[in-house]
C-alpha cells in the first residue's frame, strides 16, 4: 500500500510555496523523518520528511513549481513492499501518469547517509561548491554539519587549489571590453516579500525617525565584572541585547502606543511585550520573535537570542518564530553601522536601531573624556506617536543603559 506525500499545512499568512530542490529521486531508499524536499515560503524555507521509511515510487513536482497546501509531492512505497515489488517506476513511468505529473527533476546530490540530518542553508552551500558532505566533519550537535563547517572546508580546499599566476591565461579581450559583465537572477520569496514590505511601509505608514547617543560605560563595566560568573552560571554569555531589550520593555511600559498598531480606524495597544529581533541570514533580514520578552530574565533572553541564532544559521527557523512580534529592534552596529534610519516592521509602530560602539570625546561635568558612546534611531509611525512620545521613548532608554540600576528598580 503506497503512501502519498503531500505539501503540509502552510502557515495562515501563507497562501503558497516554491518547490526549492528534492533531496531523493525515484526508486531511492527513505528512512522515516528523513528531509525529502524543501518548500520555500515568503518567510522561511520549510522541509518535508518522509512519513514513513521505503522506497520513492514517484515524484510529482519538479522544482521550481509553485505549490499550495495538501498538493500531492511524491508517493512512498513502504519498505517491506518496495522489497517485494522490485524497481520502483522508472522517470518514464512517474511521467505518463497523467497530465497533473511534472516532469523529474535533477536531484541533489547530497543525499547519502551524511546529509539526512543538513538544514538547507547546509545543502545550499555544498551544491554550490559541489562537496559531498561525507568529507566534513561537522562541529554542531551529534556531529551535524553547519554553515561554518562548510565555509571552513571550502577555505581550506580554495587554498590547496589555488593555481599558480603564471599557470592562468592571460584573457584574449580587455576586462569591460566587447563583454557582457552583467548576469541576471530571481528574486528568492523571501527577498520578494522583504521587497513589498518595505515598499509597502513607506506607502502606509507616516515615518519619522528621531536620534540619540548613549553612554555604555556603566553597561560595560557591569558585563565585565559579571562575564565570568554569568556564564558559567547559565552557560551564556552575557551581550548587550539583553540589556536593550529590558531598557526598551521599560521604554515600551511608560509609552505603550509604541507597543501598538493600526488596524483600520483603530489603534490596537498590545498587553503582551513580544519583541522581534533582526537577523541577517543569507536569504535576507528576518526577524524572530522574544514572546513574553518582559517576563525573561537575562539569561533566557540571551539563551532565547542564542537559540535564534543558531536556527537561522541551521535553517530550523519555523514560522511561529517569525509572527506576533509587537515592537522590532534591529542590530546595525554588528556590521559596523554608525548612524541608519531603520524602516518599521508593518504593523507595528515603532523600530529601534542600535549602532556600533565607538570610543568618543564627550563632555562630563565640564571636562572632555572618552566614552563608549553608541548612537540610536527610533523610526516610528505619526500618524499615532506624537515626536514628544517618540523623543522621551529613546531618552528613557538612554537613562535605563547609562545606570543600568533603573532596570533592576524599574524607575
Amino acid at each position: 500500500m503506497t503512501v502519498e506525500v503531500r505539501v503540509p499545512q502552510l502557515p495562515e499568512s501563507v497562501t503558497d510555496a516554491v518547490l526549492v530542490s528534492w533531496h531523493k529521486a525515484p526508486g531511492q531508499a527513505v528512512k522515516r523523518d528523513e528531509n525529502l524536499v524543501d518548500l520555500e515560503t515568503d518567510k522561511i524555507v520549510l522541509e518535508v520528511p518522509a512519513p514513513i521509511s521505503g522506497v520513492i515510487k514517484a515524484i510529482r513536482i519538479e522544482n521550481g513549481a509553485t505549490v499550495t497546501s495538501g498538493q500531492l509531492l511524491a508517493i512512498l512505497e513502504p519498505a517491506d513492499e518496495a522489497e517485494a515489488a522490485g524497481p520502483a517506476e522508472d522517470t518514464a513511468t512517474t511521467l505518463a501518469t497523467g497530465a497533473a505529473a511534472a516532469a523529474v527533476l535533477p536531484i541533489d546530490q547530497a543525499s547519502g547517509p551524511a546529509a539526512s540530518g543538513l538544514g538547507p542553508a547546509v545543502r545550499r552551500l555544498l551544491d554550490e561548491h559541489d562537496i559531498d558532505p561525507d568529507q566534513i566533519r561537522g562541529s554542531g550537535k551529534a556531529g551535524r554539519i553547519l554553515k561554518s563547517d562548510v565555509m571552513e572546508f571550502v577555505a581550506k580546499r580554495l587554498h590547496l587549489e589555488v593555481v599558480p599566476e603564471e599557470a592562468v591565461p592571460a584573457p584574449a579581450v580587455a576586462p569591460g571590453v566587447g563583454q557582457n559583465n552583467e548576469h541576471r537572477v530571481p528574486m528568492t520569496r523571501l527577498r520578494a516579500r522583504i521587497a513589498e514590505r518595505m515598499v509597502e511601509a513607506q506607502q502606509t505608514a507616516a515615518m519619522l525617525t528621531t536620534f540619540n547617543e548613549v553612554d555604555l560605560t556603566e553597561v560595560k563595566a557591569l558585563r565585565a565584572r559579571y562575564r565570568e560568573v554569568f556564564e558559567q552560571k547559565h552557560g551564556v554569555k552575557l551581550g548587550f541585547m539583553s540589556f536593550f531589550v529590558n531598557a526598551t520593555i521599560e521604554a515600551l511600559r511608560r509609552f505603550p502606543v509604541l507597543n501598538a498598531s493600526i488596524e483600520g480606524n483603530d489603534v490596537v495597544y498590545h498587553d503582551d511585550f513580544d519583541i522581534g529581533i533582526a537577523v541577517a541570514s543569507e536569504r535576507g533580514l528576518i526577524v524572530p520573535v522574544i514572546r513574553g520578552a518582559d517576563r525573561l530574565s537575562f539569561a533566557d533572553l540571551e539563551n532565547t537570542i542564542r537559540g535564534y541564532g543558531i536556527k537561522v544559521r541551521e535553517g530550523g527557523i519555523s514560522m511561529d518564530d517569525l509572527t506576533g512580534g509587537t515592537f522590532t529592534i534591529t542590530n546595525g552596529g554588528v556590521f559596523g553601522s554608525m548612524l541608519s534610519t531603520p524602516i518599521l516592521n508593518p504593523p507595528q509602530s515603532g523600530i529601534l536601531g542600535m549602532h556600533a560602539i565607538r570610543e568618543r570625546p564627550v563632555v562630563v561635568d565640564g571636562e572632555v573624556v572618552v566614552r563608549p558612546i553608541m548612537y540610536v534611531a527610533l523610526t516610528y509611525d505619526h500618524r499615532i506617536v506624537d515626536g514628544s512620545e517618540a523623543v522621551q521613548f529613546l531618552v528613557t532608554i538612554k537613562q535605563a543603559l547609562e545606570d543600568p540600576g533603573r532596570l533592576l528598580l524599574q524607575v
